[in-house]
């Protein structure tokens, strides 16, 4: 048994003269093939609402409020899930958002977020990124289902239709200008302007 462990590592050992260039080539594919899979497996895995859920900061608070607004049940069936909202479609944004989201990991760490009074007093700083993130991308995430090509201004309210026949029409505003809160409780907006 010795025997055969050494002569593994004597092979492991020696320079590459013993494998063509061609055995190296394809082992360096099939290793990329594996990697990139797993990591496509495991970005796939963490942009799912049960991941998103499986840290009580989020299943107790934010996924509590999602549950009765009209983007978790209506007539249509339709329903977002938190990285509908949440983490873009597009590979490369959503590699952005998933290393930007890395940072709010910290706050389950290190406990910053874990009761309901710390979320509360973290609440207009958490929902003030994210309004910050969301108008930076021109409501992106809002657009991958609504999209304003589409809209029926006939079946809208005279004040919604006017407002995205004009202001959204014109790139004045993007969607989350108007619609703070539309999944998730409003933290205290003192001091925020229209509210």
């Amino acid at each position: 048994m010795l025997d055969k462990l050494k002569k593994i590592w004597q092979v492991l050992n020696r320079p590459s003269v013993h494998y063509s260039l061609g055995f190296l080539t394809l082992g360096g594919f099939v290793a990329g093939v594996i990697f990139w899979g797993g990591f496509n497996t495991a970005l796939e895995a963490t942009n799912k609402e049960a991941f998103c859920i499986s840290c009580h900061e989020m299943e107790n608070n934010v996924y509590q409020e999602l549950q009765t607004t009209i983007h978790f049940t209506n007539r249509s069936g339709v329903r977002a899930t938190c990285p509908d909202c949440h983490v873009p479609h597009n590979w490369t944004d959503k590699i952005a958002r998933k290393m930007q989201a890395s940072k709010e990991v910290w706050g389950k760490v290190f406990g910053t977020i874990n009761t309901r009074d710390k979320f509360e007093s973290k609440r207009r700083e958490l929902a003030e990124h994210e309004w910050a993130r969301l108008k930076a991308y021109d409501s992106l995430e809002c657009r991958n289902c609504h999209n304003f090509t589409y809209m029926d201004f006939t079946r809208q309210s005279p004040r919604a239709a006017q407002m995205h026949s004009t202001s959204l029409a014109s790139g004045e505003k993007t969607c989350i200008d108007c619609h703070k809160g539309i999944a998730h409780h409003l933290p205290d907006m003192a001091g925020v302007k229209g509210f």
